[in-house]
């Protein structure tokens, strides 16, 4: 066991050789490189792979034995100051390695396919691996200064996979917004880092831990500024886990592909943040006003996100907002001091949100391959609906994670999102209420996404609309009945949306927009990758590949079965606690977690209902209608005698507004942050020119002139230098003379 121990520091540099190797293939033989990029993704998968055995092996290890490793060598000696690398193997890291390894194993075997057609096919997996490899030394890393490096190579990798399409405008100013907010938590992660190595002497969280809990115990530090730094690093955490009020880059983050967003924005990256929580949590849990900073955070995120996902057109957006909504969970359980719960649904989140993602990419490139289809709304659900006939897999995939996280049992998040809920009645009534409420709104907006998106009846000559008789929202299906004849003469789309004045669809909304008879006139042509010989279109959608629905059928088995790593089956511990006893027993918490089953069936019954009646409304309102409509005149009667009006048009009005706008925290930074920096440029650039260069330019400008009128005044007469002189002389004795007076 020592032997595996000791050699645990190559696991950050396993995935490494591919990035490099394609980097310098392209340099050097860029021809047979390309010639042969599958073989890339072979290798990227397999090295990757080789990182899980080990990491699975390290953790089984640590549940027999209940051990910690960690190994130092030093780096920079210099007097007092000694700077030490090395790594260390705890239950928080072999967690997070095996969610890295086995979340990026499926990703990997899933782009091979997505991004066949994709010019830069090698580009993304050499980004691919290298973001594996700073994610790994990331959560192997033994210090606060090795960690700051490889958050920022994470933060970095994080910045070219956003803009991989870097072409696309969008994309361009997504990946940017992305850098420039993460920028603001670093740079506070970097001055809290250093405050502590200020107060403690020490980068290394063993010495850290526990010189700062000697200082603290004989009250020989100042809790103010202890207090400053504990906040400085949560910034870091913030900003990387799309905490309000940094969480603005998340959804635009969504403008790259979609493994990418299945990856760094479901199961690794955003869960840098909590990780970093995680390991500096013996720290934080001795400053009571850090811990109740952490659970606010967390508690403002759950609700927020919730409400921004409710409005949501775009399916990757939705799902990114349930992203930062359950991150939220994570960060308010650790702020509760529930170690256990947040790791708890740290792990069957991922799993949960990785199939989502990639099946949401299934869904996406099922509607890029129709004909006549613009590849730019493949993502929009209004556009959708009606696709259980056609991708009955990726359905049924979307389905149960769509359940999971709603948290219905026994799927994987019920389980640990349970234990949050019912932590939360102990520590705050009012974050209980909180976050039971937005467990509704969770379940009723992913209920949404999969109506909107999979359900729905196709016509013979019509789309169908998603819609209910009395519902204020529909969605349309733009193919017709597979097996039927389409006619371009009759065939309609019909757009059940309220455009307003700025062009944007209203939320609830009965009038009917009919675009030209010649739907295919209106819309762009699919548009196939030049040189990939990519000319599969079809006139509706259909299943991925086989290599795009297995890694999808891998998530569900996790999705079925994660949640059962973490319920105490035994009385006295069960697996996850026994896993986490070191970290527990770091944290001076029991580490049994024994259960009253009869109290835990009355907290399920309790949340399965709320999660229930969340299901129910989303289905309400969004039920999809089965009709046989042949003309546009009748759909536009049946139109216009619903909805009835469930809210007043205020209320709707308000909430889809705040949804769509994302709370306004973006027109806030906007105009509040943008302009007032611009305006501040600009007063400081008018400073420098007129006052700081004005002032030795105006004296330069005044010996100029003056310098030319004494140059004009001389003639080169004696008489006259005479005559000047005896006057400047009588002049200056007369004012003598009359101040001595």
């Amino acid at each position: 066991m020592e032997q595996t121990y000791q050699y645990a520091w190559i696991i950050p540099f396993i995935p490494l050789p591919v990035p490099m190797l394609i980097g310098l293939g392209l340099l050097l033989f860029p021809t047979a490189t390309k010639s042969l990029r599958r073989m890339w993704a072979f290798q990227s998968v397999l090295l990757l792979s080789i990182v899980m055995i080990f990491s699975m092996n390290l953790s089984i290890q640590q549940i027999n034995s209940s051990s910690v490793y960690q190994y130092v060598w030093s780096w920079i000696i210099n007097n007092d100051f000694s700077l030490e690398f090395g790594y260390l193997i705890d239950p928080l890291t072999s967690i997070m390695s095996i969610l890295i390894t086995t979340v990026g194993i499926m990703v990997l075997i899933y782009s091979d396919n997505y991004m066949s057609h994709d010019h830069g096919y090698l580009r993304f997996f050499a980004y691919m691996s290298f973001f594996s490899t700073s994610m790994l030394g990331l959560v192997t890393s033994s210090n606060l200064i090795q960690i700051y490096i490889f958050w920022e190579l994470v933060g970095m990798c994080s910045y070219l996979l956003i803009g991989f399409w870097f072409t696309r405008p969008v994309a361009a100013k997504a990946c940017q917004k992305a850098f420039v907010t993460n920028r603001v938590g670093d740079f506070g992660l970097l001055l809290g880092i250093l405050g502590f190595y200020w107060i403690t002497g020490s980068f290394e969280f063993r010495d850290l831990f526990q010189i700062f809990n000697n200082l603290i115990s004989n009250n020989e530090v100042n809790f103010v500024f202890v207090t400053l730094c504990a906040v400085l690093l949560f910034a870091g955490a913030i900003a990387k886990s799309a905490q309000f009020p940094l969480h603005v880059w998340l959804p635009d983050a969504m403008e790259g592909p979609t493994p990418i967003s299945a990856l760094i924005h479901a199961a690794t990256m955003v869960a840098a943040g909590i990780f970093l929580v995680a390991r500096l949590m013996p720290l934080f849990i001795v400053i009571p006003h850090i811990m109740n900073l952490i659970s606010l955070i967390g508690i403002i995120t759950v609700f927020f996100g919730a409400t921004l996902a409710l409005a949501q057109k775009d399916i990757k957006r939705g799902l990114a907002y349930s992203t930062m909504s359950q991150l939220g969970y994570m960060m308010l359980a650790l702020g509760m001091g529930s170690y256990r719960s947040a790791l708890f649904h740290l792990i069957t989140h991922a799993y949960s949100k990785a199939l989502l993602f990639l099946g949401s990419g299934s869904v996406i490139h099922s509607m890029e391959t129709l004909v006549g289809y613009c590849p730019k709304k493949s993502q929009n659900m209004v556009l959708m609906g009606g696709l259980t006939k056609h991708v009955p897999i990726t359905k049924n995939s979307f389905l149960l994670g769509t359940l999971s996280l709603c948290g219905i049992p026994p799927l994987a998040c019920f389980w640990s999102k349970d234990e949050i809920l019912n932590d939360s009645w102990l520590y705050s009534p009012i974050f209980a209420i909180i976050a039971w409420s937005t467990a509704g709104l969770t379940a009723f907006y992913m209920c949404r996404i999969y109506l909107l998106t999979f359900e729905g009846h196709l016509n013979v000559h019509f789309q169908n609309y998603s819609g209910k008789r009395n519902t204020p929202f529909y969605s349309i299906s733009i193919w017709g009945k597979e097996g039927s004849k389409r006619s371009n003469k009759n065939f309609r789309l019909v757009t059940l949306l309220k455009m307003k004045k700025n062009g944007r669809p209203s939320f609830f909304s009965n009038k009917v927009y009919k675009m030209d008879e010649n739907v295919r006139n209106l819309i762009q042509p699919f548009l196939s990758i030049p040189n990939f010989g990519n000319t599969k279109t079809s006139l509706y959608p259909y299943e991925s590949d086989n290599m795009m629905l297995f890694p999808i059928l891998i998530l569900i088995l996790f999705t079925l079965f994660v949640g059962f790593l973490g319920i105490p089956f035994n009385k006295d511990v069960d697996i996850l606690s026994k896993w986490l006893t070191p970290s527990i027993n770091l944290l001076h918490q029991n580490s049994n977690n024994s259960i009253d089953w009869y109290e835990f069936c009355k907290d399920a019954v309790f949340s399965v209902s709320i999660a229930s009646f969340g299901i129910f409304i989303a289905f309400f309102l969004y039920k999809p209608v089965y009709s046989s409509f042949q003309n546009l005149d009748l759909i536009n009667s049946f139109v216009k005698m619903g909805p009835k009006r469930i809210f007043s048009d205020k209320i709707k009005n308000a909430l889809y507004d705040w949804s769509y706008n994302r709370g306004y925290i973006d027109a806030f930074y906007g105009t509040f942050l943008t302009v007032g920096v611009r305006k501040l440029a600009e007063f400081t650039h008018f400073f420098d020119r007129r006052i700081i260069d004005g002032i030795p330019n105006g004296v330069g400008f005044m010996s100029f002139f003056v310098a030319e009128v004494i140059k004009s005044v001389g003639g080169g007469r004696i008489s006259s230098y005479l005559f000047f002189y005896f006057s400047y002389v009588s002049i200056f004795l007369l004012i003598y003379y009359f101040l001595n007076l």
